[in-house]
Order: C-alpha cells, then structure tokens, then sequence
C-alpha cells in the first residue's frame, strides 16, 4: 500500500542486520517482488562499547578503546548488506552519553568504509533530528541504487540454504545438525517442503549462536537444533 502512495516508502525489518534484515531481504523482498533501494543501518555507540569488550557497568562510559574494537561489529553489518547488492547509510542513535570523539570516529570509520554516515537525533528533537538521515538516504536512492539480489534461491536445497545465511551473514565455518534437525530434514524432504525459504532464530547478541561471542567472531559452529 505504501509502495502505491508513497515516493518513498521506510520500513522496519526488525531487529538486527544479520535477522531482521536477512529475512525482509531474502523472504519478504523475494516473496513480494520488491527492489529495496536502500538500508538504513542503526547503530549507538553504546552497542559498540559492548562489542569491543566493556562490562555492563561500563557501557555509558566514553571508552574510545572499545568502541574502535566494536566496530569490526558494524563493518561486517555493512559487508552483510551489500551481499545483497544495497548500499547501506549509517544512523547512529544519539545518547547523552555519547563522546564528541566516538562519534566522529564512527562517522570517520563508516566514510572510510564508502558509507555516509549520520547523528540521529530524532528521541532529543524530533522530526528535525532526522533531516540529515533522510537526505542521506535519498542521496543513496538518487545516486548509488541499483537492482538488489537476493542471498539464495528459494529452490536450493534447505541445507544448502541454512549453510550461507551461516556462513555469508553470521560468518559461520560449520553448520551442525542435532538428530532432531536430521530427522526433520528428512521430513521435510519427504513432504516435499524445500521449495521454501528458511527463516532463521538464533540469539540476536551475537553473530554467532553464543550470546557470549561479542564482536566479529570467527571459527564457530552454529547448531542447528
């Protein structure tokens, strides 16, 4: 409905680029035939200390350190999105506790990366918080857009399916199989169900399926229960 009224049409996919987004682009944008031509990629420097190793008590506090070793948290979000052929454009949610050095080093790291980044201001002014995000996003739209591609073809084999949103978005070496897993997999050949495409959970603290590896891990099995 949006699509029909609207030049421009903004949507919430949902929690996490490696989740939310990974489902609205590989299942509702196939499903829906949609050409998404831009994500907007949410990020506060508070998340950014939590990836780059600070404790729960910590994570208010200025500590360049950490939010520069959180990052490789944020730039594989932005490798993830243009997997699919998208240009992202970066918004960080602004807090007070936010340092004017964090700030620019995101934005800084985010330019050096090719992606425009901005202070989102909207929870402290509004609507005027957001201008620069907005024009940010049609700068996108107008200049950089192109057809986006999907991760996988619905007719994969499932397995084949889980394996790269494992390994392209979580950055998975291994996938493993629980026996139930196994036995479903043989269910769902015999019903004849692999035309589908899979919908992912896993915990949305990690990349991994271990809410306790933070950052950008690397080398892990995601179990697939």
């Amino acid at each position: 409905m949006g699509l029909s009224l609207s030049n421009y049409v903004v949507t919430e996919a949902g929690f996490g680029a490696d989740l939310g987004a990974e489902k609205f682009l590989n299942i509702k944008s196939q499903f829906a035939n949609l050409n998404p031509k831009c994500v907007v990629l949410v990020a506060t420097i508070r998340a950014l200390r939590h990836h780059g190793g600070a404790t729960k008590d910590a994570y208010n506090t200025p500590d360049l350190e950490r939010v520069t070793l959180g990052f490789k948290n944020l730039e594989k979000h932005i490798e993830n999105i243009r997997k699919f052929n998208i240009e992202p454009v970066g918004a960080i949610n602004s807090f007070s506790t936010d340092s004017d050095e964090e700030v620019t080093f995101v934005i800084d790291t985010f330019a050096r990366l090719g992606v425009e980044a901005v202070l989102s201001e909207g929870w402290a002014k509004g609507g005027e918080g957001m201008i620069d995000l907005a024009k940010a996003v049609v700068n996108v739209v107008d200049n950089k857009a192109s057809q986006y591609k999907p991760l996988y073809n619905w007719s994969s084999p499932v397995t084949d399916k889980i394996e790269i949103i494992a390994k392209e978005i979580y950055g998975a070496k291994n996938v493993e199989y629980s026996k139930l897993a196994q036995l479903n997999l043989r269910r769902i050949n015999r019903l004849g169900f692999n035309d589908f495409a899979i919908c992912m959970a896993k915990t949305q603290k990690s990349f991994s399926d271990d809410e306790n590896l933070i950052g950008r891990p690397e080398n892990f099995t995601v179990t697939v229960r």
